[in-house]
Order: structure tokens, then C-alpha cells, then sequence
């Protein structure tokens, strides 16, 4: 479905109606529910529809997690979030209803990667305010979007991806830092402070805090620590290896 994954899952989950209760075999999950599920047809595969993988994923995810895979649905995927919230509604379990309602109600279609979706989780949990998302800025004579952006704070937010900076593309990233640049000197010559971070800072919390705190922006909330602490463990994903610490 081109929804994101988190890890290597434990378990293989797979849903069987025709059961009246959930079963386990080996590494194998085999789910079963009260609710009615809809199936959708990929090459001779039944598979559940978009709405209830997204609605399934929320209530099992860890928060942060579960607010990327809304976001990719809605903003790539053809699913509302209206859609989504009616089909928690008519779902009588009501396990990880809370975390669901947490992720529905912050999806949106502007968040154009997982490192922003979860960055937005984190900003929230630290406290800081709401960023505006995909603000535009005309400067010098261009027009630039920021990931996140505080207006009255003049301060810029980044969350950086490494896809464009592609070693088998040297030109093209160098292509691509040199606009980078360009873009970055003309906003603070527009009076704009601006933090970056990558995935990993956003998953350790403190870089991503660090940044936006050095550009100048102060919490307005308090912190969420129980949020943030639990923020990458996945009970449902396999634990890392050795060789994925290299």
C-alpha cells in the first residue's frame, strides 16, 4: 500500500473472518473481529482496505508512529480523514481507541514525509508551539516552502532527508546543496532563524529540541514525558541486530 514500517515485524498478521477468536501459530498472528471488514482485490490476494490497515495500525502503533502512517494515507493514499474517524467510531474494541484519536486528529495531508510526521509528535511533546506546515516565503524574488515555520517567532523548522544527496549522483547532490544553500542564506537574510534536523535527531528527542531551542524558540507548553521516552520502542518489531548498529 506504500504505507511506512517501522522496523522488522515480529509477528505475520493476517485476518480471517470466518473465526470466532484470534489464534497464534508460530510467528504467526491470525486475527479475527466483531467488527465487519472490508477486502479489496490485489492480483488474486485479498487484502483489507486501505481505512481499516490505517485505523488498525493507529490503535497498535506507538503514537508517534501511528501519525506517520495517517498522514502518508491522507496525503497519498485517497482517504479522509473524516473516513477514517467514522470507521474508528463504528468499531466496538475498544482497545487503542485513546492512541488512534490522538493519531486521527492530527493527520494531515501537509506532512510530506515520515521524518515530519514525527517530528510534529516530537515538537508537540517537548512542548513547543504549533508549527504552521508548508508555509511559503517569498524572498528575494523566489518563492521557498519550510517544513515547519513559526511566524511570529521568525523561526524556520527542517526536517531533513537524505534522498536527494544520493552517492551514485555526486553532481546532482552537489546540484542540490548549492540550492540548499542558496535557499537557506536568503531566508536569514529575511530575518529568518532556521533549525535543521534529521531523522535521528527526531528520534532522539534531544536533537531535534536542541536545534529549535537554539533558533530561538521557547516551550509554551509543558513536556510530555511519558511521549517522549516511549517514543521508539515497538513492541510489534523485532529488535535491532548487531550488524544494524554498525
Amino acid at each position: 500500500m506504500g504505507l511506512p514500517l517501522f522496523g522488522h515485524p515480529r509477528h505475520l498478521h493476517v485476518f480471517d473472518g470466518r473465526r470466532s477468536r484470534s489464534l497464534a501459530y508460530g510467528d504467526v498472528r491470525v486475527h479475527t473481529s466483531a467488527d465487519a471488514r472490508r477486502s479489496q482485490d490485489a492480483n488474486g490476494i485479498h487484502l483489507t482496505t486501505v481505512a481499516d490497515t490505517v485505523v488498525d495500525l493507529a490503535r497498535a502503533l506507538p503514537p508517534a508512529f501511528g501519525l506517520a502512517v495517517v498522514d502518508a494515507a491522507v496525503r497519498a493514499l485517497g482517504v479522509t480523514k473524516a473516513e477514517l474517524h467514522a470507521l474508528l467510531e463504528r468499531q466496538r474494541n475498544p482497545r487503542g481507541r485513546r492512541r488512534a484519536e490522538w493519531s486521527l486528529s492530527r493527520a494531515t495531508a501537509f506532512a510530506e514525509s515520515v521524518g515530519e510526521s514525527l517530528s510534529r509528535a516530537v515538537i508537540e511533546w517537548c512542548g513547543f508551539p504549533t508549527p504552521e506546515l508548508q508555509h511559503e516565503h517569498r524572498v528575494e524574488g523566489r518563492l521557498y516552502r519550510s517544513d515547519f515555520c513559526w511566524p511570529d517567532q521568525r523561526v524556520i523548522g527542517e526536517s531533513d532527508g537524505w534522498v536527494k544527496y544520493r552517492a551514485e549522483d555526486p553532481a546532482g547532490s552537489a546540484h542540490a546543496v548549492r540550492d540548499e544553500k542558496r535557499r537557506e542564506d536568503a531566508l536569514r537574510r529575511a530575518g529568518w532563524r532556521i533549525a535543521r534536523w534529521d531523522y535521528a535527531a527526531t528520534m532522539s528527542v534531544t536533537g531535534l529540541r536542541d536545534s529549535l531551542t537554539a533558533a530561538g524558540l521557547s516551550p509554551t507548553n509543558a513536556p510530555d514525558p511519558i511521549n517522549l521516552a516511549a517514543l521508539a520502542r515497538n513492541p510489534r518489531s523485532m529488535p535491532p541486530s548487531p550488524l544494524d548498529k554498525r
